[in-house]
């Protein structure tokens, strides 16, 4: 998967060897509590990057002037997250191994685990910043304890209380929300407490997960669990700028779902942000 592709997200499609960030798809949605999907995301992504530009207006930056490589999608089992995870966190310490920054495409949130154990082998002061709409704090859910509504609480876990920055959360169980008060840093609804994150973390290595039902469901139906009163495209951009000068080690973006949005604007929405993350973390 070290070798180059034919099929590639536009401006991705440099050599591993002198490559900074590596792109890689983790087509899973084998917890997905409510509706399925998120397992094609990277692959649309693929197909419909090619319906934008690779320079960028926002940052004066074009793809064509950064190496990035595009690894294609891991072959991961359905129906067992374990071994999924597994092998994320195998091909996630391939890539920190070489120096490397693994930025992954989700599928479902639960796949920020595996990279989270990769790369607290080999930062232990890891700090996570995560945008969602949901806090993913639950312990268990329907009795699963690996669940995409329980990776944050299994990334606690690993990291422990207040390395965890959350942000834009809007939904989640009382006894969730109560726990996270104790052992995690969150701002509801907004983005309101990030400059002040930004801040706390500068000398820090840190882990971006992002998932995109972070959006409000105007600009971004086409999610597996929609949750209104969600942010703007804009305000998630500022966001992403302001986290770019900070140590990001490893990163994701997760649950876009493309079968449930026809038009294609949800998938041409994740296309932009992923050219735009790509920009501002690139170093």
């Amino acid at each position: 998967m070290l070798e180059k592709n034919i099929h590639t997200i536009l401006g991705c499609d440099n050599n591993y060897s002198e490559s900074k960030i590596v792109v890689f798809g983790a087509p899973f949605d084998g917890t997905t509590s409510y509706r399925p999907g998120t397992r094609f995301a990277a692959s649309a992504i693929r197909n419909e990057s090619y319906s934008m530009e690779t320079y960028s207006p926002y940052q004066d930056k074009d793809l064509e002037d950064i190496n990035v490589f595009d690894a294609g999608d891991l072959e991961l089992p359905f129906g067992n997250p374990a071994k999924a995870l597994e092998q994320i966190e195998v091909f996630s310490s391939e890539i920190l191994k070489d120096e490397k920054i693994p930025f992954m495409i989700g599928g479902e949130h639960l796949v920020t685990l595996g990279a989270i154990r990769a790369v607290t082998q080999l930062h232990k002061d890891l700090h996570i910043i995560h945008f969602d709409a949901h806090s993913d704090l639950r312990d268990e859910y329907l009795g699963e304890t690996l669940s995409h509504a329980t990776v944050i609480r299994r990334c606690w876990e690993i990291v422990g209380d207040n390395r965890i920055f959350q942000f834009g959360i809007r939904s989640g169980s009382k006894e969730e929300i109560y726990w996270g008060r104790k052992h995690v840093h969150t701002c509801f609804y907004n983005f309101n407490d990030l400059d002040h994150t930004v801040e706390l973390l500068k000398d820090k290595p840190v882990y971006l997960t992002i998932d995109l039902d972070v959006l409000d469901t105007s600009v971004f139906p086409g999610t597996g669990t929609p949750e209104a009163g969600g942010v703007t495209f804009n305000e998630l951009l500022n966001a992403v700028k302001k986290l770019s000068n900070l140590n990001i080690v490893a990163l994701d973006m997760t649950e876009l779902s493309p079968p449930l949005d026809p038009t294609g604007a949800s998938t041409a929405l994740a296309c932009k942000l992923l050219r735009e993350i790509l920009l501002y973390v690139y170093r």
